[in-house]
């Protein structure tokens, strides 16, 4: 289970930012424990327990980077063409026995080890054979297209940092340095469960007053992207009775339990009054739109967290709050992605003190940075608005009003899971 404590979730009351919120996390929230070794190819996906250092050096031995010819850079003339008799044929596994003396030149070619004496590489293109000999203009640099050995990564160097979510280029780097194993963080079991009566299972019989269940699928879908064991718990009705007892059951069996709607404090919304029955709840007023009412809390010894109901609510949130909270119980380092630079087309008022989350479409444009265009509608229960736009325009809390041309940061759906 997480390190978690009664008052893990509690704060100052107010608004909140993005920022504090991920601060709270990092200061409050410990993470599982429980690691285990695993070869590189079952690792992707998971959290680095412990740092990777280098068991050998990266690249290992001093190689070429091109397809040409090895030489002494000593011997060329400064001017006009240098001609070198070729002594050697290498390729890549190959065995570097025989050095490069003055007057010579090795054929050479992508990876293969450099000889003995040699400290530069011709490409191939830039080079007449003639017989048994090449022929080298001037100019080039002394180490050109040579890659010495411990070039990337020295051995017995920090190769990668603990607290680190493995990616493929990860693993690649992994084995590159000698890893065939790696200690990763157990992975975090989540539950995700939807509430009310008026949700029904996709493909069901609906009601006339009903709607399809479609965020336990989209919450199910981000953490699973993330490495996570996601128990999905199905719909729960509004009984309070069975309500709390399937609340206390999750909370005994995993790390962290999801929901979406019903933690507000309306008459018919029985999450908040259930999860107080069985654990400890706190109710956060986020400074960001979509998405500003959130729940966290314990359930025994698993973290509780309560989304807004409409789904780009629930995608802004996972995106930028939930995934703080999984970070920290995951014992990963992770901050939300960078916005890149893109230009206004379109004019918006907002209220400054909290930050918003536009969903756009791009213009490409050749001259400079793309267009950013608002998508045709607003409102937060559109879901095709995370389908069709390309991402979300971040406006800060200081941010009163945009108007085209603008510059603004973005960042793709692609970034966000």
């Amino acid at each position: 289970m997480p390190q978690l404590t009664d008052d893990c979730f509690a704060h100052g009351g107010g608004m909140m930012s993005i920022e504090a919120a991920l601060d709270l996390f990092r200061a409050r929230v410990g993470a599982v424990d429980g690691t285990e070794r695993v070869p590189l190819g079952l690792a992707d996906g998971r959290v680095l327990a412990e740092a990777i250092r280098a068991a050998v050096a990266l690249p290992a031995f001093a190689n070429s980077a091109v397809d040409g010819y090895a030489v002494r850079h000593a011997d060329i003339a400064p001017e006009g063409m240098t001609r070198l008799a070729v002594v050697d044929r290498l390729q890549a596994g190959d065995r570097a026995l025989r050095p490069v003396g003055p007057g010579e030149a090795a054929r050479i070619f992508t990876g293969a080890p450099m000889p003995p004496g040699a400290d530069t590489v011709y490409m191939q293109e830039d080079t007449r054979a003639e017989g048994g000999a090449v022929l080298l203009p001037p100019g080039l640099k002394r180490g050109a297209n040579s890659r010495p050995a411990g070039e990337e990564i020295e051995a017995g160097s920090p190769a990668l940092p603990a607290g680190r979510r493995l990616r493929p280029q990860d693993l690649a780097l992994a084995a590159g340095v000698g890893q065939a194993e790696v200690v990763v963080r157990r992975r975090l079991r989540v539950a995700v469960f939807s509430t009310g009566n008026e949700v029904v299972e996709p493909g069901a019989a609906r009601g006339p007053a009903q709607v399809f269940d479609t965020n336990r699928l989209m919450l199910a879908g981000l953490l699973g992207r993330l490495g996570v064991q996601v128990t999905d718990l199905g719909i729960l009705r509004d009984e309070p009775g069975p309500l709390a007892e399937a609340l206390a059951r999750a909370g005994a069996g995993h790390d962290l339990v999801l929901t979406t709607g019903g933690v507000s404090t309306g008459e018919a919304d029985h999450v908040k009054d259930a999860v107080e029955a069985v654990g400890r709840l706190d109710v956060w007023r986020f400074a960001i739109k979509p998405g500003r009412p959130l729940a966290l809390g314990t359930l025994g010894g698993a973290a509780f967290m309560g989304l807004p109901g409409n789904p780009v609510a629930v995608y802004v949130t996972f995106a930028y709050v939930v995934r703080g909270l999984v970070a920290a119980l995951s014992g990963e380092t992770w901050a939300p992605p960078v916005p890149v630079p893109v230009v206004s087309g379109f004019s918006y008022a907002k209220r400054t003190g909290r930050t918003e989350f536009v969903r756009v479409h791009l213009d490409a444009r050749t001259d400079g940075a793309p267009v950013a265009r608002k998508f045709e509608r607003e409102g937060a229960g559109i879901i095709s608005s995370l389908t069709e736009a390309a991402g979300l325009v971040v406006l800060g809390e200081e941010v009163a009003a945009v108007a085209p041309g603008e510059p603004l940061g973005f960042v793709p759906f692609a970034a966000l899971g």
